[in-house]
């Protein structure tokens, strides 16, 4: 009986290790009004990086409302290095799958997507800009709730 006591323990120290995650290195999300995102509405992230030795996960999350009436949403993802230089690409999220389906993780009446970019080394020390913007050619977007930009230091480097 011991033994299976012993093993119950264990395991269970286990699950409460494997729950415990590192702090992600930098968080934000921003906000629409009204839940329209405008083609003037640029949000901007600038993180300071000072350790260029790590790797470093570059997640972005988009969230929308069951409402959005697209199946993806095409987005520029500026990013200015500390010397100042910049670099833009464009990027599509699924929103939903050609049968109908949402494609990201759908809780209620709010689907969330992801673009992440897994064990980026950064080139230079210092403060970084990241510049989202939409890439739709109408001057607004309905239904987009908010943007969120998260940098975790990759597991890898724990």
């Amino acid at each position: 009986m011991k033994t299976y006591s012993t093993i119950f323990v264990v395991f269970c120290f286990l699950i409460f290790l494997s729950g415990c995650s590192e702090a992600p290195f930098y968080e934000n999300v921003q906000s629409f009004d009204g839940n329209e995102w405008k083609q003037t509405q640029k949000p901007t992230f600038e993180v300071d990086i000072t350790d260029i030795k790590k790797s470093y996960d570059f997640v972005l999350t988009v969230r929308t409302s069951t409402s959005y009436k697209y199946n993806n949403l095409w987005i520029f993802w500026a990013t200015t290095t500390p010397d100042g230089q910049t670099v833009r690409e464009p990027f599509e999220l699924k929103i939903t799958n050609p049968d109908g389906s949402w494609h990201g993780n759908n809780s209620g009446t709010i689907v969330e997507n992801q673009l992440r970019f897994s064990s980026r080394r950064m080139p230079l020390k210092g403060k970084y800009k990241f510049i989202i913007e939409q890439g739709i050619t109408q001057p607004s977007i309905d239904n987009v709730l908010d943007i969120g930009f998260k940098i975790e230091v990759s597991p890898a480097e724990y």
